[in-house]
């Protein structure tokens, strides 16, 4: 039987590329839109890509109905130029989660997923890359919503089709490296795990008060006893 449910972030904490990713998604727009918008300075930090699209794109002064109409050949020119041209060498893994994925991999109990502001078809991209993406079966992508709060019951929901399994409240685990993965949790009262490897530093991330907060994951035995054994009273 599953106990636990592990929902894990992955730009700043998985991994991070490049400036690929940011460089990929001017291109795209450019070739749909003929303008990136302010896609230059904007801060993607926790933010659903498709939201990201329309916030950029809007300080260009297009209308939303003129985004909403080109915005699934964005999103599909995006995906298949980051699909093309992204590659290994764009990727930097965050300190320690090879280690950390393989021994949770070998506990039976656990069972891990995605909930991620990416598109699924880049996102998976981005697992592919460094040979991680095996380890999650299943995920909630910004496909699946509009923002990232409405994503945790979709990663329910999933993990149930996949298992026939109800996770709920302390069952769930929500691992991220901004507020927003914070503050999700909370929309199913589950578990946060915040990590300061990505653009949020550890005590701007304290300030949002996740259940535990880790300078990053490097500490597999800390890290494995915490989700093994923890519980919201």
């Amino acid at each position: 039987m599953l106990k636990k449910l592990l929902l894990f972030d992955i730009d700043g904490t998985l991994l991070n590329m490049s400036a690929i990713n940011r460089r990929i998604l001017v291109d795209a727009l450019l070739e749909v839109y003929g303008t990136a918008g302010s896609a230059e300075t904007c801060n993607f930090a926790g933010k659903m890509d498709s939201r990201i699209i329309y916030e950029i794109l809007q300080s260009s002064e297009l209308s939303t109905a003129e985004i909403a109409a080109k915005f699934e050949r964005a999103k599909h020119t995006y995906i298949e130029m980051f699909r093309a041209e992204a590659t290994v060498a764009d990727v930097v893994m965050m300190p320690g989660i090879y280690e950390l994925l393989d021994e949770l991999s070998r506990h039976s109990e656990l069972l891990l997923g995605l909930l991620t502001g990416n598109f699924e078809g880049s996102g998976r991209h981005k697992l592919e890359l460094p040979g991680i993406n095996h380890y999650f079966p299943f995920g909630a992508f910004a496909d699946d919503g509009d923002h990232r709060n409405e994503l945790p019951p979709v990663a329910v929901r999933k993990a149930y089709e996949l298992t026939g399994q109800h996770f709920s409240d302390h069952d769930i685990i929500i691992i991220g490296d901004t507020e927003h993965d914070i503050a999700c949790a909370r929309t199913v009262n589950a578990k946060s795990i915040a990590v300061a490897t990505g653009t949020y530093p550890a005590n701007e991330l304290q300030r949002h008060q996740p259940h535990v907060l880790y300078n990053d994951l490097s500490q597999t035995d800390v890290v494995l006893a915490e989700i093994l054994t923890s519980s919201i009273n």
